[in-house]
């Protein structure tokens, strides 16, 4: 029982002296990855993303073997996603050097990579995220530490182990690539606040993003999905329920920008009703939905691991009901959002909440407090024909992406719109998050500028070079002071007496300027007086110290 007891502190030692090796490991590679030209990152980036991509079906099935999560075609999907898309969108980039020049403003931009990268990988998306990650981070010219989610790290490492090697066959340094093995949550967080890691890619549930964003740096994190897809009246219903039961089936819902919840205008909700149904939707009745709020959600709120990217069949058989085989989601129609409506919560399983609204302003407004309750700054559709209600949803809606008659699966990432093609996606102040970007090597490198003189500053004697640079204001009249005689005689009236008379001050002694504490104790030592005048300036504690030591002779006093 001992030695039980002892296994995961010995672990954790373990997982703790990994990261800060592989962090010293990567902070050599820093330097020398740093100094290669565009040429020669290009050069590692084509050879990481040519290896991955033959390999993409061996991930997808290693992915779902080990975690049991989604569903190998769609992983083979996400993985050549990243191999390809990703890859097509960043080869063009400038990454070294200068990499933008602005003749008119005289401006030049240089690029310098961030330095190294702790970038955690989830076992929802072990795969690609992990070829993702790697691409945009050798991109930047910045090495790489890896921390696997535990439950998926068998996969991460065969994805890091194979494009390590091709970035070193291309002439990357090693270090340049690294992950743990011994993966603990002491070894994660040691990884995260250790002082050689510049910045972290935190891809995972939100204990572990507010950990990364608390660790001390910069840190690119993720908040929940649950994303709702409304059905404008002017939709064309049957694309509509297409995209959004392909996004919610697409590997098994696991996507933090699957759909989530439907929202129905109701001068359509007949016809989006047929239209789910006859595509492989299945409406649960009142029973049944009360049964999946106990078996799916747990009394933490929060998604029963156990169904997370299982198919709608599976979760059907565990809730003891017969659905057609083509079922692609099971629906609960809800009535409301929050606590007392546990499937308004994000499910990362094909579940779809349903709600029909009179209206888009209501519509507008389901959406909003679904967002709220979970996915604030993420992801949310609106299929509509209507180009100014379409503009309503994009002016009023709290999501950084709203992806227009298109599964939010596909277009939050790039896949189907004209989005940066990314796996991280931010989620802004919204979602308590840094960036609401989709994020790319450009997140991974600092930008120096190059800044000429375009307005010439006069230099002259009379004014500061700024100021003659500046609108020159009128200044205001100065308002004239108090004369000392006034001044003396004010301050008897208020005190009712006169100050005694100062000892007369020495005829060759001059007055001083300023008085400070030390000069008063040089003074007391030296047995000196200090001659000072009305304008002479006195420290406070310099003129405590020498009226008790008696050492100021006052000059021209007005008595």
């Amino acid at each position: 029982m001992a030695q039980t007891d002892a296994a995961p502190t010995d672990r954790d030692l373990a997982s703790v002296q990994e990261a800060r090796t592989l962090v010293q490991r990567a902070r050599l590679a820093a330097p020398i990855l740093a100094e290669f030209s565009q040429e020669q990152i290009d050069r590692i980036v084509d050879a990481v993303a040519l290896a991955a991509r033959p390999r993409a079906e061996e991930f997808a099935r290693l992915a779902v073997e080990e975690t049991g999560f989604g569903v190998v075609a769609d992983k083979i999907q996400k993985n050549l996603f990243a191999s390809d898309r990703v890859y097509e969108f960043i080869r063009p980039m400038k990454t070294v050097g200068v990499i933008a020049r602005d003749e008119a403003k005289k401006v030049f931009e240089i690029a310098e990579p961030f330095g190294v990268v702790a970038a955690i990988v989830p076992s929802t998306n072990p795969t690609s995220t992990a070829i993702y990650k790697i691409l945009i981070a050798l991109k930047a010219r910045c090495p790489i530490v890896i921390s696997p989610h535990p439950s998926a790290a068998k996969c991460i490492t065969r994805v890091a182990e194979l494009l390590a090697e091709a970035a070193r066959g291309a002439g990357a340094p090693d270090g340049a690539v690294n992950w743990m093995t011994t993966v603990t949550l002491a070894g994660t967080q040691e990884l995260m606040q250790h002082r050689g890691v510049a910045v972290i890619l935190a891809t995972g549930g939100m204990g572990l993003v507010r950990a990364a964003y608390s660790a001390g740096k910069p840190a690119y994190g993720v908040g929940p999905g649950n994303a709702p897809c409304f059905i404008e009246r002017t939709a064309d219903v049957a694309k509509a329920a297409n995209d959004i039961l392909t996004g919610k089936a697409f590997d098994n819902g696991v996507l933090c920008s699957s759909p989530n919840s439907v929202i129905v205008d109701s001068a359509v909700a007949e016809e989006a009703r047929r239209q789910f149904v006859a595509q492989g939707g299945y409406f649960l009745s009142p029973a049944e939905t009360d049964a999946l709020s106990k078996l799916l959600v747990t009394p933490q709120r929060l998604p029963n691991p156990k169904f997370v990217g299982q198919s709608a069949l599976v979760i059907a058989r565990a809730l003891g009901i017969t659905v057609p085989a083509s079922t692609r989601a099971l629906i609960a129609e809800l009535k409301g959002v929050g606590r007392d409506y546990p499937l308004s919560i994000e499910k990362l399983c094909p579940v779809l909440s349903y709600y029909v609204v009179a209206d888009w302003r209501e519509g507008c407004e389901r959406s909003k407090e679904i967002l709220r309750y979970g996915g604030m700054g993420h992801t949310m559709s609106i299929h509509s024909e209507n180009q100014q209600i379409i503009l309503e949803f994009g002016l009023k809606k709290p999501a950084f992406r709203i992806c227009v008659n298109t599964p939010t699966s596909f277009g939050s990432i790039g896949l189907s719109t004209g989005l940066d093609p990314a796996m991280t996606l931010g989620c802004g102040g919204y979602g308590g998050n840094i960036t609401s970007d989709n994020i790319s090597p450009k997140h991974l490198l600092n930008i120096k500028r190059l800044a000429w003189e375009t307005r010439p500053v006069a230099r002259t004697s009379a004014a500061s070079p700024l100021a003659s640079a500046l609108p020159q204001v009128p200044k205001p009249p100065v308002p004239a002071g108090l004369d000392a005689s006034a001044m003396t005689a004010r301050i008897e009236s208020l005190a009712g007496t006169k100050p005694a008379p100062a000892p007369p001050a020495a005829a060759n002694q001059s007055v001083a300027a300023f008085v400070c504490e030390d000069d008063v104790r040089q003074a007391i030592t030296l047995g000196r007086t200090i001659t000072i005048g009305e304008r002479t300036i006195v420290t406070p504690l310099a003129r405590d110290a020498g009226e008790a030591g008696k050492v100021f002779v006052y000059a021209n006093w007005r008595g």
